[in-house]
């Protein structure tokens, strides 16, 4: 028998799961989320058993109850007032949390200095004690870091790597340079303060996280776009913020994307500043032999009256793939919006576009 559970039904039957999930509850594997429906978007996990797809990326162990995720902020300051909310949920899940010396630290607009806040992840990363590491939230200042950090110990025994946005370095560079899986998800910052009062939305994007983080295989599924071009692609995940996978285009973390999927958002751009960077991942081959192409949230500024570019996202980035026939998807559940669900970067994942809509499953 299948048990359906949609948070539209009676406040209580929602109020249940909140305190269900607030608890750690963990359902039989034969009983599952069946369809969690939002404004065109529907996220369900998938039950049943998946053969094993050869790949060269180390996925790190899957957490247990007990095991210990260190929260550090290797970006901008954040306090530890405003991590709490996101520590209690996630020891709720069973999980110990080790809070790093970084956080409540600032440095101007860093959650520290940068001797700080590498040292704070440093420790994090050669710690064998610690079996995940979430960022604490995003801003800029990882870029001014990642030379100086030493992946040795987390190359030999991998370990997850939680975060989105500025955060994107890190999994660049993970990929790139040592073929390690690694997390984009929300992070300590969008955790609500009152679960009683958050949104269904809220609660299936910070779900997602536990779901991912213990291997759940997970399925996401978007509205149909107009623009999408349909075709299915199997292939390892990647990508992340635009405007970091641009800029670290020619670095030692530069992100190779043949035969992928590469997924990309950003926030607080101009639509001419976005076609400058989807004309970067043109000219740098990024975009050229692609497994498929989805294409997150792009929260934009509105253009200067007297300097209308005249461009939708769309537009800019059906320009650059239009000699290639991958299936693209557009207004897909990622990104610096509320709808940001977690993604397995480097792991094999099956993207199905139809005219029906989008539909990404994991396969480890």
């Amino acid at each position: 028998m299948q048990h359906r559970l949609c948070f539209f039904q009676k406040p209580a039957i929602h109020s249940l799961f909140v305190l269900l999930s607030i608890a750690g509850f963990t359902m039989n594997r034969k009983y599952f989320i069946s369809s969690f429906i939002t404004s065109g978007l529907v996220f369900s996990s998938l039950k049943g058993w998946t053969a094993p797809v050869e790949s060269n990326i180390k996925i790190p162990k899957y957490l247990q109850p007990g095991d210990t995720i260190g929260i550090t902020s290797p970006a901008g300051y954040i306090s530890a007032e405003e991590i709490r909310p996101a520590v209690a949920l996630m020891e709720n899940w069973g999980f110990k949390v080790q809070i790093g010396a970084a956080i409540g630290k600032k440095d101007y607009t860093f959650g520290g200095t940068d001797e700080e806040r590498r040292a704070d992840l440093q420790q994090m990363i050669d710690n064998p004690d610690i079996a995940a590491i979430m960022c604490a939230r995003g801003g800029y200042g990882l870029v001014r870091i990642i030379d100086q950090l030493n992946f040795e110990k987390i190359a030999r025994h991998p370990k997850w790597i939680i975060g989105f946005s500025d955060i994107t370095v890190l999994h660049c560079h993970m990929n790139r340079k040592y073929g390690l899986a690694t997390l984009h998800s929300k992070m300590c910052n969008s955790f609500p303060s009152d679960w009683t009062k958050a949104e269904p939305i809220q609660i299936s994007t910070i779900l997602s996280i536990r779901q991912a983080l213990t291997g759940e295989e997970t399925r996401y599924t978007a509205a149909a776009v107009i623009s999408n071009r349909k075709g299915r692609a199997e292939g390892e995940l990647v990508g992340g913020n635009l405007s970091i996978v641009a800029s670290l285009s020619g670095t030692v973390s530069d992100l190779a994307t043949k035969g992928k999927i590469l997924f990309l958002e950003d926030t607080g751009e101009y639509l001419y500043s976005l076609d400058r960077m989807f004309w970067n991942l043109k000219r740098t081959g990024k975009l050229s032999h692609l497994a498929g192409l989805i294409i997150g949230s792009f929260k934009v500024k509105p253009d200067d009256p007297d300097e209308i570019f005249g461009k939708s996202v769309y537009d800019i980035i059906m320009e650059k793939v239009k000699e290639f026939d991958y299936p693209v998807c557009f207004d897909f559940p990622v990104g610096h919006q509320r709808n940001n669900f977690a993604l397995k970067c480097g792991v094999r994942h099956v993207l199905t576009i139809s005219m029906e809509g989008t539909t990404l499953d994991s396969l480890n």
